[in-house]
C-alpha cells in the first residue's frame, strides 16, 4: 500500500497536469475562432468559382483547360494528399483521417502519397511505405502560399503526365465536436454542369480578353482555392479535435485528484487509528 508521502506527491503531479490540460484547451479554444472564421470564410468564394465552371463547361468553348481533361482510357498512377497533423494530443484526429486513405492505398503500386503534417508522414514511414512528398509545420496555421506552393507541385505532376488522377484526402470542419474525414477528386476538375441552375444563380458570361485567357486563371485559382479550404477545414477540425481532447484529460484528472484525495484520507485515518490502537495498547500493557 502507497504511503502518505507517495499519494501527495501523485496528487501534485497530477495536479499540475490538469494545470496543463486546461491551459491548451484555453489556447485551442481561442485558435479555433480563428481557424474556424477562415474555414467558413472561404466557402462563399470556392461555391462561386464552382459554380462559374459548372456554367461555363456546360456552354460550347472551344477552349478546354489541361486541368480538366479526362484521362482517354483507363486511370493510371493515381495520387493522394493526405493533410494529417504536425502534433499530437489532438484526440483521434491524425488516425481518423489515415484510416480514411488506407483503403485507397493498402497493396497499391500505382498510387503515391503527398503528405501534410508530421503525424501523417511518420505513419506511413515507418510501415515503409514511400512518400512522395511531405510539407511540415503548417498543418495548424495553414496560409495562401503554403496552398499555391503544394499546388504548383502537384498541378506540374499532372500536367507531366506522371498522374492521371489527384485526390485530397482532409477533414471537413462542421463544428468543434463534429469533424468528418472524407476524399476529394483534385485533379482532374470535374465541374458541376448546370450548377447555377442548382444555386438559382444561372446566368451567361462573357469572356474578356478570351476564353483561353480567362481559364488560364480561372482553373488553377480554383485548384488552389480547394487546397487552400482543406488546409483551413483540417486546421479548424484538429483544434476542435485538441480542445474536445484537452477537456476530456482536464475532467478526468480532475476526477483521479478526487480519488487520490479520497484514498489519502483512507490512509491518513488509518494511520491515526492504528497509533491510538498502540497507544492504547501500550497503556493497558502499563496496568
Amino acid at each position: 500500500m502507497a504511503n502518505m508521502r507517495d499519494i501527495r506527491r501523485r496528487i501534485r503531479s497530477v495536479t499540475n497536469i490538469q494545470q496543463i490540460t486546461k491551459a491548451m484547451k484555453m489556447v485551442a479554444s481561442a485558435r479555433l475562432q480563428k481557424a474556424q472564421g477562415k474555414a467558413q470564410g472561404a466557402m462563399p468564394y470556392t461555391l462561386r468559382l464552382k459554380e462559374i465552371l459548372g456554367e461555363l463547361s456546360g456552354s460550347e468553348l472551344s477552349y478546354v483547360h489541361p486541368l480538366m481533361v479526362k484521362p482517354k482510357e483507363k486511370v493510371g498512377r493515381v495520387a493522394y494528399l493526405l493533410i494529417s497533423a504536425d502534433k499530437g494530443l489532438a484526440g483521434a484526429y491524425s488516425s481518423n483521417v489515415i484510416k480514411e486513405l488506407l483503403p485507397s492505398v493498402r497493396d497499391r503500386e500505382d498510387a503515391d502519397i503527398w503528405v501534410v503534417g508530421r503525424k501523417g508522414y511518420e505513419y506511413f514511414t515507418r510501415r515503409n511505405y514511400s512518400i512522395e512528398k511531405s510539407y511540415i509545420g503548417i498543418s495548424e496555421r495553414p496560409t495562401a502560399t503554403d496552398a499555391k506552393g503544394i499546388c504548383k507541385d502537384l498541378i506540374e505532376s499532372f500536367l507531366s503526365g506522371k498522374y492521371d488522377e489527384i485526390y485530397v484526402v482532409f477533414t471537413q470542419f462542421f463544428s468543434a465536436a463534429h469533424h468528418v474525414p472524407r476524399t476529394l477528386q483534385l485533379l482532374p476538375i470535374e465541374p458541376e454542369e448546370n450548377a447555377g441552375e442548382s444555386l438559382g444563380t444561372n446566368q451567361s458570361y462573357i469572356l474578356e480578353p478570351d476564353e483561353e485567357e480567362v481559364l488560364k486563371w480561372l482553373v488553377p485559382a480554383y485548384v488552389e482555392n480547394l487546397v487552400f479550404g482543406a488546409l483551413n477545414q483540417s486546421a479548424a477540425s484538429e483544434l476542435g479535435a485538441r480542445m474536445a481532447a484537452m477537456s476530456s484529460a482536464t475532467d478526468n484528472a480532475k476526477e483521479l485528484i478526487a480519488k487520490l484525495t479520497l484514498h489519502y484520507n483512507q490512509v491518513r485515518q488509518a494511520g491515526i487509528t492504528r497509533e491510538i490502537t498502540e497507544i492504547v495498547g501500550g497503556a493497558d500493557a502499563l496496568q
